[in-house]
This record gives structure tokens, sequence and C-alpha cells, in this order.
């Protein structure tokens, strides 16, 4: 028989749910900024190499929200969400789960065999190791990253307006599920 799997009280995420779903937010919104305007804006593309860390640092937290939500059942929607909502909102978390991974991997790997491989520097702590992929690799992988940061970008952006849509227009307590000091609906 399995293990039970903790359930959060009251229709809220776990506490560990919320940490991991905000600092992985703010650190992609910030790699989305600087990787999809660095090209234009000099001030940005001087943080290319804290974009790198910042992947590796998604990349491990990603693996750890993963483990952490094996363990941890998220709150069962509100009854009044729609069925077709249900289904859509399973759907992105799983999309942006494999999004948290593909990017950062993409990423590695497009470093790793580029024609000047530069070390990514973890914060100036250490360097991470590169990827033992080909050039052909790098190429594609160079593509999927730019190609999915994109859609990750506009994903984000619905998610964002969804969670909003909850909260301010049909007031039925989706977005406080996932917010510290607003009590959920009951």
């Amino acid at each position: 028989m399995a293990p039970a799997r903790a359930t959060s009280p009251a229709g809220r995420y776990s506490t560990g749910a919320i940490w991991f779903h905000w600092i992985i937010a703010l650190l992609v919104l910030f790699n989305l900024v600087v990787g999809i305007f660095h090209e234009g804006v000099p001030a940005l593309r001087a943080l290319m190499g804290t974009h790198k860390a910042v992947g590796i640092t998604v990349l491990a937290l990603t693996l750890g929200r993963i483990a952490w939500r094996l363990g941890h059942n998220p709150p069962p929607l509100p009854g009044e969400v729609a069925g077709w909502e249900r289904t859509i909102a399973q759907g992105i978390r799983w999309v942006f789960y494999a999004l948290l991974l593909i990017m950062p991997l993409t990423g590695w790997a497009m470093v790793s065999a580029s024609a000047k491989p530069r070390p990514i520097a973890w914060f100036g702590l250490f360097d991470v190791p590169f990827l033992p992929v080909t050039k052909p690799i790098a190429g594609t992988a160079h593509e999927l990253h730019e190609t999915l940061g994109l859609l990750f970008a506009g994903l984000v952006l619905l998610h964002i307006a969804g969670a909003l849509r909850h909260h301010l227009l049909l007031k039925d307590g989706v977005l406080a599920r996932m917010i510290p000091g607003i009590a959920p609906k009951r």
C-alpha cells in the first residue's frame, strides 16, 4: 500500500509548494525578460551570465518542486470551477513543469557546444560542467530554447490573466490558495 500523501489545510497549497511557486516564478520572469530582450538592451545583455546561473537554479528548484509535489496533494479546486477549466488547469500545470525542465536543459546544451563556449558560472561560486552534446544538438537546443521561451512567456501571461480573472471577476478563491496571507474562499 502506498504511503498517504499530505494534503493542505483549508484549501491552500502547502507552504513548501507556495515557496517553490513564487521563487521559481520570480526567477522565470527574470529569465524571460533577460532572454527575450537581451539582444536589444545592453543592460540586459550584461546579465546573460546571471541568466544562465538562474536557469540552472530553476532546474534544481523544479526537481525539488516535483519531489515535493509527489508527496503533497494540491488542494482541490473550488466546486464552482467548470470541468473544462479543471482540465485546462491540469494540462497547463504539466506543460509548465515540462518547460521548467526543458528550458534550462536546452540552454545548458546550447552553451555546452557553442562555437565560443563560455563557462556557466553559478553566481561566481563554481562553474557548472558542460553537457556532452554535439554542435548539431546544441543548434537544435538553441532553436528550441528561443521558440519555447516565447511560448513560455505567452503561457505565463495567460496564467497571470487566468489567476486575476478568478480573483477579480469570479471571486472564487482560486488565487488565494497560492497567495500567503489571503484566506481562500470556503
